[in-house]
């Protein structure tokens, strides 16, 4: 269920207090907040599953998510838990990459602010210094997120 409208007030200032968007100007947390929208889910609901085309990218705002690597089914109690202002589903921001390759479900009731990768990489092709902070956030998004996984 959606409970606000793209570009709220409330996504600006979701956008502003995520570490991932820390370095943004108010104009490009503007136009990135044009692209999403949030929405309540319940206690277990998948946000994807392993192979699932990769549209969109979220931020957490309320609530806990297991995200697994792989099919989240056969290890349904390991993954890392995710929390309030954490950012997953980054595959949508990797044009070559177009399948998901981890289970993301909610442990409890969740907001997600869910943002289409594809006007998230028009944004950055044609803000290159947008494009380009994204990218280094994205990059130590995904080494954590591998080092985490190659750790156990």
């Amino acid at each position: 269920m959606v409970h606000e409208s793209a570009a709220g007030p409330g996504t600006v200032t979701i956008l502003s207090q995520t570490p991932f968007f820390a370095r943004l100007t108010p104009d490009q947390l503007q136009r990135l907040a044009a692209l999403g929208e949030v929405e309540d889910l319940a206690e277990g609901t998948p946000i994807y599953h392993l192979g699932d085309q990769a549209r969109d990218l979220y931020v957490l705002v309320r609530g806990m998510v297991r995200l697994a690597i792989g099919d989240g089914v056969s290890s349904a109690g390991t993954g890392d838990i995710l929390r309030r202002g954490d950012v997953f589903g980054w595959a949508a921001m990797t044009p070559s990459c177009s399948a998901r390759i981890a289970t993301a479900r909610c442990v409890t009731p969740c907001s997600i602010l869910k943002m289409r990768g594809e006007g998230l990489l028009a944004l950055m092709e044609q803000d290159h210094t947008l494009g380009y902070r994204l990218m280094t956030q994205l990059t130590g998004l995904i080494t954590s997120t591998l080092t985490a996984y190659a750790c156990g």
